[in-house]
């Protein structure tokens, strides 16, 4: 869907995706240092995304990482094969199931997508996303409406 301007290095779209269209599949790592940044950036310091303890006590099976972040990674994934995160002008994101990220290793989280449709006038396409991690869902819905 776009190319760079030689001259500028900025995207540009080249042509309309079509409904059906893939965006792509991307696998991104999350580690526990990534959960320890994000907190900092965030100021989210729950527990459940810091401590394995804290999130067994609520009954969760590890650490898991924080919904924004997960959500930020996927857009981004959309907003990279858009041509930059400008073209983002809506989302629409249900949690399913959590991203636990274990002590010793990342989690990889799977981001792929399609475009379900293209607006009237021509404007936007929202593309739906499926997320999984483990090869459990993470996103029960997720719609992410670019510019086109």
């Amino acid at each position: 869907m776009t190319t760079g301007d030689p001259t500028t290095g900025d995207p540009m779209t080249t042509r309309r995706p079509e409904p059906g269209e893939p965006i792509g599949a991307r696998s991104l790592e999350i580690t526990r240092e990534d959960l320890r940044r994000y907190a900092d950036a965030s100021g989210d310091h729950n527990p459940i995304h810091l401590d394995d303890d804290a999130a067994r006590a609520l009954g969760l099976p590890g650490v898991v990482a924080h919904g924004m972040l997960t959500s930020a990674l996927a857009i981004g994934v959309v907003a990279e094969w858009a041509g930059g995160a400008d073209r983002v002008v809506a989302t629409s994101i249900r949690f399913a199931g959590p991203v636990v990220v274990p002590a010793d290793a990342p989690a990889v989280l799977v981001v792929d997508g399609a475009v379900k449709k293209i607006s009237g006038d021509g404007s936007t396409a929202d593309v739906g996303l499926a997320v999984t991690c483990g090869g459990s869902k993470v996103f029960g819905k997720a719609i992410v409406t670019v510019a086109i």
